[in-house]
């Protein structure tokens, strides 16, 4: 009777065991198409609703700069030619940081340090948009508009091109403000991106380099950069999807302008602040409202298009 039992607990738990890895793999699957439809259901309700801008404007929504609520004309150029080049000059400003503290945590800084150092890097994702948008307007505008415009304004004068970069009233808010406070808010990611792939790099590489006489920015320069090159610009690009969708942060020191200026100092305004801004005075059926709506469609495609392009560079160093 004793030998009964005892041959049919195996059986007895093999049957458990393949009923919760049914389960399990059932739950999986759900939670993986849910994200799917999640995600599909999202772009589809930007579709529709923005689809009466579409209608209205054709393709030439994507290019006119007007945004006249009176005369019910809407355009997407100055929030597009706006998220585009506060985006690229945060990461112009930010990639060089986030290199070199990826640099210093991986390659210069004591055992000691590194973990402090560390932390406080990621403590930076941590912070909440709307308290860099508030540090940004009371602490950085100011110095930007007494110190740092009027002086790049007397450098520049007469230079040809540069004159026109850098011109304009010192308000302080404007395009060259919010890159700076965008640069701070994807400093982290990028480089917490850089110091994992960094990592990824066989130790016998760099001992090989060492042996052989090499510094150790000669080392970073011919090993480690060049065996991370995808993963580091996937990390670049990830901090540029972060930069693209930013909203408070933003919406506090643009200048919140619908017009586009060769001027870095010139107020502008992002998708992202232009539909804070504009879709609590929305009425539901607008033509506004669409316009709002096909806005958020197109910053949903750019971001997208910035993240895949971002997975896939990532994925030969980090198997996720």
């Amino acid at each position: 009777m004793s030998q009964a039992v005892a041959d049919s607990v195996p059986e007895l738990t093999s049957r458990r065991s393949g009923i919760g890895d049914r389960l399990f793999e059932a739950a999986a699957r759900i939670s993986g198409i849910f994200v799917l439809l999640l995600l599909g259901s999202l772009i589809l309700s930007l579709f529709i609703g923005g689809l009466p801008a579409f209608r209205q404007f054709g393709p030439g929504f994507l290019f006119s700069t007007q945004w006249n609520p009176v005369r019910q004309v809407f355009g997407a150029g100055v929030s597009i030619y706006g998220t585009l080049l506060t985006s690229v000059l945060a990461l112009l400003l930010a990639t060089p940081l986030a290199f070199g503290i990826a640099f210093f945590l991986t390659e210069l800084s004591p055992s000691w340090l590194r973990g402090p150092v560390g932390t406080a890097v990621e403590l930076l994702a941590a912070v909440p948009s709307i308290i860099y948008g508030m540090w940004g307007f009371f602490v950085i505008v100011p110095i930007m508009s007494s110190t740092v415009e009027p002086t790049m304004i007397n450098l520049f004068d007469g230079i040809p091109v540069l004159q026109d970069l850098f011109a304009g009233p010192p308000f302080g808010t404007g395009i060259i403000t919010a890159a700076l406070i965008l640069a701070v808010m994807v400093i982290p990611f990028i480089a917490a991106t850089m110091r994992d792939v960094f990592d990824t790099v066989p130790p016998v590489f760099k001992e090989s380099a060492y042996g052989v006489g090499c510094t150790t920015w000669e080392v970073m320069r011919s090993i480690v950069l060049p065996y991370t090159r995808v993963s580091v610009v996937g990390g670049i690009m990830l901090g540029l999807g972060r930069a693209l969708g930013e909203t408070m942060a933003v919406t506090f020191v643009i200048g919140n302008a619908n017009r586009i200026s060769p001027s870095l100092f010139s107020s502008g305004n992002t998708i992202a602040s232009l539909v804070a801004l504009e879709f609590p005075e929305s009425p539901t059926g607008s033509l506004k409202l669409a316009s709002l709506l096909a806005l958020g469609f197109i910053l949903f495609v750019i971001s997208f298009i910035v993240l895949a392009i971002s997975r896939t560079l990532l994925r030969p160093r980090l198997k996720v």
